[in-house]
């Protein structure tokens, strides 16, 4: 597949909500909150990317900013969340193409690391990690491997910066 990939601009924002829609069609509630990232202070445009397969969005990851807590000590870092690819493509490499393109905008704008929670198997492959010795912990839901906490460290990795991963509002609309 010729699959390009590129920062979203306004004009794609009804074909990501409905990618994002489809690829989550048990949670619903994932697509509003992406348009809820996207108006909120925690929002990088750069790194809001879109998968175009022959002109129409395909795919779409982003990233944006979350808070690491450590006591007193607050640390924004970048989180990939969600990951999105339309069902039709779904397992022809466009995900595998988001990620790297995702982490490379994280890499150059300076950023320390990369936090999710997801597949350790698929994600795994790009070089996340168990969040858990890096000193990073994150309230996941119930039946989910304690190892779906993870970190992908940038060449500004910090090891000071850890603590327990707090989502701003937005996020909580992907559990409805």
């Amino acid at each position: 597949m010729d699959i390009t990939i590129e920062p979203e601009c306004p004009d794609d924002q009804a074909e990501i909500h409905a990618v994002v829609r489809a690829a989550f069609d048990h949670h619903q509630g994932v697509a509003d909150m992406v348009d809820a990232i996207r108006v909120s202070p925690n929002f990088v445009p750069d790194a809001s990317l879109v998968a175009r397969l022959d002109g129409e969005v395909v795919g779409h990851v982003m990233l944006s900013y979350v808070t690491l807590v450590d006591g007193e000590v607050r640390h924004r870092v970048l989180s990939l969340s969600p990951l999105a690819v339309a069902p039709a493509v779904q397992r022809r490499g466009v995900g595998s193409a988001l990620v790297p393109a995702a982490l490379a905008v994280g890499e150059a704008r300076g950023e320390p690391l990369v936090v999710l929670e997801g597949s350790p198997v698929y994600y795994g492959r790009f070089g996340f990690v168990d969040s858990r010795p890096l000193g990073i912990t994150l309230d996941l839901p119930d039946g989910a491997p304690r190892e779906a906490g993870q970190v992908y460290r940038l060449t500004a990795y910090d090891p000071t910066v850890r603590g327990h991963l707090v989502y701003p509002p937005a996020f909580a609309l992907a559990d409805g």
